[in-house]
Parts: structure tokens; C-alpha cells; sequence
């Protein structure tokens, strides 16, 4: 079975307090815009829903007003699936084909291409198996991670270092070259963010 990431550029700090700003009018435009999703996604999950985890609305208004959230750690998934959206709104979508699809590992395979080079300031496998932001529950899927402003600043400084250190020796780390690839995307989609003051990078595996 594969996976795939949704990666998107976006004002970090902007997105996150989207949750629980309990807007009525940015909810109506956000079930709007999503209107035949949310009805796609409420026929896929049907079995789920009738089991009693909310509907694709459902999540989405709870998402918005911060709650309540369904105490049962199986409905989690929703809420993730409604922040994604917020994300999809508030954001713009990065290229990605090194990592959609994939299998297995892979995204652990990266992060020790990351490593090699130096970059330990963030992590794509935290887009796999990290958490949105509170008050949201985990659900193991979709997977959730944020790459910080701060943090990007940081990956792209150790990235400079290393690079510097491969130009002086001639030695650079040996890395496959479909490991290579994924890292330079990565280091796209920093660069990107960085060229925007509060932007960064929201990811989610599914």
C-alpha cells in the first residue's frame, strides 16, 4: 500500500490560529469552497460516520470553534482531514512527486539524506507521524507536521554549512540519487518559505 504527502507554503502563525477563531462567516465560505469534497469524503467514510464519527462538516465547524471533539480516538481522522482543508485554503500547494506516491520507509530514508548533509532542524518524517496543532486530537492518519519559519532558517543554515565543508574537502556524502532528488525538493520548498517572512511549510501523509 502507498502513501502520498500534501505539502503546502503558507503563513504558518496566520493558519494555525484559523482553529477555534469561530468565524461564521469564514466557515459558510469554507464549506463553499469545499462543497463537493466534504460530500465525497462524507460517501467514503459512510461506514465510519454511521459509527459515529462526525461528517465532513461536522469536523470542519468543529475545527473552526475549537471544538468539541469526539472522545473517541477512532473519529480523529476527520478533524485532520478539516485542518488539511484549512491549509488547502490558506496555502499553496508544493510539488512533490519524490514523495507521492511512496512506500514503506521512505520518508525516514530522507530524513537520513537530510542528515548527511547536515540538516537535523527538520524532519519529513515528521509530516508522517506528527501532530496538529492543539486543541486538535492525533490521528495517525492523515499524519501532520510543521516546518516552523524559524526551524526552515535553521535547516537552510546547516544545509550552507555543509555545502561549504563538500566545496573545500571535494568530498560530498554518498547518497543515492533518488535520495538526492527528494532532499533538493526539500530544499525547495525551504527556500520558497523563506523568501516569504512568516511562511512555512505544513505537510500531511495519507
Amino acid at each position: 500500500m502507498s502513501s502520498s504527502l500534501s505539502v503546502y507554503l503558507l503563513d504558518v502563525a496566520a493558519t494555525n490560529a484559523l482553529i477555534g477563531c469561530r468565524d461564521d462567516d469564514f466557515l459558510t465560505s469554507v464549506r463553499g469552497g469545499f462543497r463537493d469534497d466534504l460530500a465525497r469524503d462524507d460517501d467514503y467514510h459512510r461506514h465510519e460516520i454511521e459509527k459515529g464519527a462526525p461528517t465532513a462538516d461536522e469536523a470542519l465547524r468543529a475545527v473552526i470553534y475549537g471544538g468539541p471533539f469526539s472522545e473517541d480516538r477512532n473519529h480523529a481522522f476527520q478533524y485532520g482531514y478539516a485542518y488539511r482543508r484549512l491549509c488547502e485554503l490558506s496555502g499553496s500547494f508544493l510539488p512533490n512527486d519524490c514523495f507521492t506516491p511512496h512506500r514503506g520507509d521512505w520518508l525516514s530514508v530522507v530524513d537520513q539524506g537530510l542528515r548527511a548533509l547536515g540538516v537535523t532542524a527538520v524532519s519529513v518524517d515528521d509530516f508522517g507521524h506528527g501532530a496538529p496543532p492543539a486543541p486538535l486530537p492525533y490521528a495517525y492518519t492523515p499524519g501532520c507536521g510543521e516546518w516552523a519559519p524559524e526551524a526552515i532558517a535553521e535547516a537552510l543554515r546547516q544545509f550552507e554549512a555543509t555545502k561549504r565543508a563538500v566545496d573545500e574537502s571535494g568530498q560530498a556524502p554518498p547518497l543515492e540519487p533518488e535520495v538526492v532528488e527528494a532532499v533538493m525538493q526539500c530544499l525547495d520548498w525551504m527556500r520558497q518559505a523563506e523568501a516569504r517572512p512568516g511562511y512555512g511549510v505544513i505537510g500531511f501523509r495519507s
